[in-house]
């Protein structure tokens, strides 16, 4: 007998974007963060495209991912919902690094533009100020090079929200894990503000790396569960490095089922000990 398909992956809103994403989205991290390794980083993304993975994540500091996924996509491009960022902080420069994008991607357009990895009341001046990012965004939008606008961060909870407060933006990616409630907690600020908001909410950092799902501590369904059973949560993205990652990702998107209240603190109680191993990316100075 012929193989049967697998089940779909389950999807959700990706806030009022009006696209629906499956739960389990490609990071930019993984053997897409490397130069020279095209056929295995293929693999890869043929892999999550074979089992209806829906949302792909990049960006041009992920090394070459972005000529990875220009080798691979070609006509499945349209079926996708794909994501990129700018680490630039002025307007110019912003729109040089999206038509370099958008080369490299071997597309026309975005479906999602972020600004990268926003830590300092610096960036967000620079961004905000005259001549800055933002105003990248805002027209390249404009002329549909890209349709959505979000925001990244892991740095400090008060820097998004401040951007947020700023700007009218779709999305959001933020570290949310298991060990986030312990330290300057995103799940607990910047989430429920996302939701106020109305934004769709990106999960990064599930596994802090692979260390959360070192032995004693959580399996990666368990680490994967807890983000997927937070109220407001779109999809998750998680980097992988060969193709049997993307399987393991995907069996547990199709077999996820909400943990509940104690349920998911169950599992903050086992990483509270290593919170700030499993926390690494938060900032050191901030206030709690």
């Amino acid at each position: 007998m012929p193989d049967m398909p697998p089940t779909p992956l389950p999807c959700r809103p990706l806030g009022r974007t009006e696209r629906s994403v499956t739960l389990f989205g490609l990071g930019g991290e993984g053997v897409l963060r490397t130069h020279g390794r095209t056929r295995e980083a293929v693999r890869v993304i043929d892999r999550a495209l074979e089992l209806g993975v829906n949302y792909f994540d990049t960006a041009p500091a992920y090394a070459g991912s972005m000529d990875y996924y220009g080798a691979a996509l070609g006509e499945r491009r349209s079926n996708i919902f794909l994501a990129s960022k700018t680490h630039e902080r002025t307007r110019d420069g912003s729109l040089r690094l999206l038509e370099d994008s958008l080369r490299r991607l071997r597309t026309d357009h975005l479906d999602l533009w972020q600004l990268h990895d926003l830590r300092t009341p610096a960036d967000l001046a620079a961004i905000f100020g005259r001549g800055g990012a933002i105003e990248a965004l805002a027209q390249a939008r404009e002329h549909r090079s890209v349709r959505h606008l979000g925001i990244t961060g892991h740095h400090d909870p008060s820097i998004l929200l401040e951007a947020m407060r700023r700007f009218d933006f779709d999305t959001v990616l933020v570290a949310l894990n298991a060990a986030d409630v312990h330290r300057l907690s995103f799940i607990r600020t910047v989430l429920p503000e996302a939701g106020r908001r109305g934004m769709g909410v990106i999960g990064m950092k599930v596994l802090a790396a692979g260390r959360l799902v070192a032995p004693g501590c959580l399996s990666a369904t368990e680490a994967l569960s807890y983000v997927w059973s937070l109220t407001g949560v779109s999809n998750v993205i998680v980097g992988c490095r060969t193709p049997a990652e993307v399987d393991e990702n995907a069996a547990a998107a199709r077999s996820f089922y909400a943990l509940d209240a104690s349920q998911r603190q169950t599992l903050e109680k086992r990483t509270r000990t290593d919170a700030e191993t499993f926390a690494y990316y938060k900032s050191a100075s901030a206030v709690p």
